[in-house]
């Protein structure tokens, strides 16, 4: 925040406006505090069942494992996801809490953009992870080791928090003469740039170069895993083995298809400029919040080893 304060003062003269107007949810102000309590309910599933996947990882000893702590990492970076924009949309639907410091909306932005990409890298070290198990399974314990989760943890965390800050940066030094109305629940760069007086072409280019090098790379390391292990698997012998080995991978490819899907779609909606702009925005909160409540238990509901810690936590065994 107080990076942010900084470009701002050493800005003030090109800042006409103090703060951001956060209006909902575009054309249903006047009914959109009814969305509240399946979002709050969303949220609240969000935090318990990933603070219950860190529970059971910690206490099996059997799920002391690679595969289980990338899981246990990914449950921290929904929760930071979730906790990222739940309170303000909340706190705008019940209370009527409009309005955001420009600082704040910038720190907001840039928390977005880092939890974001960071779930995207976790998805790569799962792929990864999956990769050898199937393909190199004789060398697995050597290759993936406590070490390698640490290594591959430090590199995420350094690259996904150190090149999202040209997001807010370049934000910040726009000039916002006049309008402050933001049709959005939450500081989307894009929206937040629009309501700009100057030219924001570097924002959006900005914006292009991130997503193709940091989504891009991620996604075309997952699906170069993912036609390695199928070509693998092709190759086996045993309709079992193949099934087998299958099994394990299906519960982190339906996460990956939701979350790759809807970014997709969000693209898409915004640049085609739909005529019901509430849909762009109410997939963008969904986005952020539906993830951290389905990935434990798509996890939970797949996984036989994960489900018998939760059992166990939960002394329904």
């Amino acid at each position: 925040l107080r990076m942010f304060q900084d470009l701002r003062d050493s800005n003030s003269s090109n800042f006409q406006v103090s703060e951001f107007i956060l209006m909902g949810f575009p054309g249903i102000h006047v009914w959109q505090h009814w969305l509240s309590l399946p979002l709050a309910l969303l949220y609240l599933l969000a935090l318990s069942v990933n603070i219950l996947i860190l529970t059971v990882i910690n206490k099996e000893a059997a799920l002391h494992q690679p595969m289980y702590y990338f899981l246990g990492i990914l449950a921290v970076v929904d929760m930071g996801l979730a906790t990222t924009i739940m309170p303000k949309i909340l706190a705008i639907l019940w209370f009527n809490a409009k309005t955001i410091s420009l600082p704040e909306c910038f720190a907001q932005m840039y928390a977005i953009h880092c939890f974001v990409t960071m779930e995207s890298g976790i998805f790569v070290c799962m792929a990864i992870d999956r990769y050898v198990a199937i393909c190199q399974p004789l060398r697995y314990l050597s290759i993936i080791t406590e070490c390698f989760v640490i290594k591959a943890t430090v590199f995420m965390t350094l690259r996904n928090s150190l090149c999202p800050i040209s997001v807010p940066v370049l934000a910040a030094q726009r000039h916002y003469c006049f309008q402050n109305h933001i049709e959005h629940c939450l500081c989307s760069n894009l929206g937040v740039t629009s309501l700009s007086c100057d030219d924001r072409k570097i924002n959006s280019i900005n914006q292009l170069l991130l997503a193709w090098t940091l989504m891009g790379s991620d996604l075309g390391l997952i699906i170069l895993s993912y036609a390695l292990i199928f070509h693998s698997v092709l190759k086996m012998n045993s309709v079992e083995a193949a099934s087998k080995a299958l099994s394990t991978c299906t519960s982190h490819l339906i996460l990956i298809l939701f979350f790759y899907t809807v970014i997709v779609v969000i693209s898409i909606t915004h640049s085609a400029g739909m005529t019901v702009p509430v849909i762009p925005v109410l997939l963008n909160v969904l986005h952020n919040v539906i993830p951290p409540a389905l990935n434990p238990m798509v996890y939970a509901l797949k996984n036989k080893e994960l489900r018998k810690g939760l059992y166990k936590v939960l002394r329904l065994d």
